[in-house]
């Protein structure tokens, strides 16, 4: 049932998303609707928080704007609601008050004004309290009075006016604690832009079979996290995958350095209700400006951007995250400088995995030495997991997972070659369930098998010179059939003799028809 009341909910997101989609570009149209979508979820919350404190007096949270002690029992919701919520809504500004006026009488009726007002309000209600960072700005990409919308403030408003009304009509299902089903609609329309971006969706988005995979590998063995960070956390959806592979994670952090982004990830950990107290976001970038140094972390999980640029500045050489290696990551190829950056996040107890581009398993230099300080010197790579190519949206590059703990009992590493292990969907590769189940199944039992995994000592890895690549440890070589030379000489006589006959044929045709031959 609650399979199909997901879909059903996911289809007529989708739905009311595409009412907007004529109107303006992906990455636009992503933000009004997710904005929109989280208005109602906040409004929907506030009402039902409302009315369940009101219960015993015998009042609904509308009946109290009017009320003899409306100003005492305003005030005292608030206080509440600011604890419990972290924000605060009037009766006269929740979602389906807007949606009611603006659609009164079937009329276009003018709202746009009133609505900013309300996204404004949700912001500052939370200022001086606990919530306030996580509530601040957090409608910034809502520009109502954007030509996109419309050209005139009549078409923008009914525009508008349409998406709240349809909005409204949807059952949220909000009073049902037992179900995530409208943060997991959410979470479809995010992957469902992301699909649609092209290069950009790598900004904010890992795929969800991916995100399984690496959700899976940092809980191996556990039920339980105290904490579960994601140093280039985009949409939050890596985070919040960590969550569905265990009972209960204690504590959410990440970083994101693009704005809209950061709205993003905080509006799906609200809708997916992680209460405010439990994450902290931030944004800025995580290299250059770190904002949880000082803390460690049980699982951290991260799909950075491939290869990005950083300033790999020498003032980094006196940071406690590189200090030890001697080295930096190149200024145009910072992928060891995330790796660099997350071991250092790592609490002695926990583990990590991340997603990386092939190349990080054999380039030279800074990153061939980095590479051996972490095998040689610390023994912290537990696995390297090869993924098949054309799996993430905007890029078709195969790609690596590189697990790494701090406290390893073994002194050998797991190569896992799932290049080939995939089901093709349009110009998409998908790993199936099966797919993986297996790649989790082998990490596990860190088990042998020929052309897919294999356990290499950390001497083996050294005679290889510290290079990862997986074909030099998994081999995934197919001998091809024997030729039988005998037989093709025979077939190759047989087809000039029916070359000789056509010959013949064209020539009488053409002898007939008195024209020469071709040949």
């Amino acid at each position: 049932m609650a399979a199909e009341q997901k879909q059903k909910l996911e289809q007529q997101l989708w739905n009311i998303a595409n009412t907007l989609r004529g109107k303006m570009d992906a990455d636009d149209f992503r933000d009004y609707i997710l904005g929109f979508i989280f208005y109602k979820y906040l409004s929907t919350k506030m009402d039902l928080y409302a009315n369940e404190i009101l219960k015993p007096d015998g009042l609904t949270f509308q009946e109290i704007e009017g009320h003899a002690d409306e100003a005492v029992l305003m005030e005292e919701i608030k206080q509440l609601a600011l604890d419990k919520l972290g924000y605060f809504l009037t009766p006269s500004e929740l979602f389906s008050e807007l949606a009611r006026r603006g659609n009164a009488g079937g009329k276009n009726n003018f709202i746009l004004g009133d609505l900013a007002k309300v996204l404004t309000h949700i912001e500052q209600s939370t200022m001086g309290s606990e919530s306030e960072e996580d509530f601040g700005n957090l409608f910034s990409d809502l520009d109502l009075t954007s030509h996109k919308l419309g050209k005139s403030e009549s078409d923008k408003n009914e525009l508008i006016v349409k998406v709240l009304v349809h909005l409204d009509e949807i059952d949220f299902d909000l009073e049902n604690t037992d179900s995530d089903v409208l943060g997991d609609a959410y979470e479809y329309l995010i992957g469902q832009f992301a699909s649609g971006a092209g290069k950009k969706a790598g900004e904010f988005y890992t795929p969800q079979q991916v995100s399984s995979i690496l959700a899976q590998l940092v809980t191996v063995g556990k039920d339980q996290l105290k904490s579960v960070y994601d140093p280039t956390c985009g949409s939050g959806s890596l985070l919040l995958r960590v969550a569905k592979e265990v009972k209960n994670v204690s504590a959410f952090y990440g970083q994101e350095m693009n704005p809209t982004t950061y709205n993003l990830c905080r509006m799906n950990m609200i809708m997916h209700d992680v209460h405010y107290k439990r994450f902290d976001i931030k944004n800025e970038d995580t290299l250059e400006r770190p904002q949880h140094l000082d803390m460690r972390f049980e699982a951290i999980v991260a799909n950075p951007p491939f290869s990005a640029n950083w300033s790999a500045s020498p003032l980094f050489m006196n940071d406690d995250r590189f200090s030890a290696y001697g080295k930096l990551a190149p200024s145009s190829k910072a992928d060891f400088a995330f790796v660099q950056h997350m071991v250092h996040q790592l609490d002695d107890n926990g583990t990590m995995a991340i997603v990386l581009p092939h190349g990080v398993l054999f380039r030279g230099g800074a990153e061939g030495h980095i590479r051996e300080y972490l095998i040689k010197d610390k023994n912290y790579l537990d696995a390297v997991i090869g993924l098949p190519a054309n799996i993430f949206y905007g890029t078709g590059i195969p790609t690596c997972i590189l697990v790494l703990k701090k406290k390893r009992t073994t002194t050998d590493v797991l190569f896992i070659d799932a290049s080939q292990h995939f089901e093709k969907v349009k110009t998409q590769n998908v790993l199936r369930t099966e797919d993986i189940d297996k790649i989790i199944s082998t990490y596990e039992n860190r088990t042998n098998e020929d052309k897919y995994s294999c356990v290499v000592t950390l001497e083996g890895i050294a005679d290889n010179d510290y290079n990862l690549n997986i074909p030099r440890y998994v081999d995934t070589f197919e001998a091809e059939d024997a030729i039988d030379l005998t037989a093709i000489t025979q077939e190759l006589r047989e087809l000039a003799t029916q070359g000789k006959t056509t010959d013949a044929t064209i020539a009488a045709f053409c002898a007939e028809l008195g024209i020469d031959t071709p040949f």
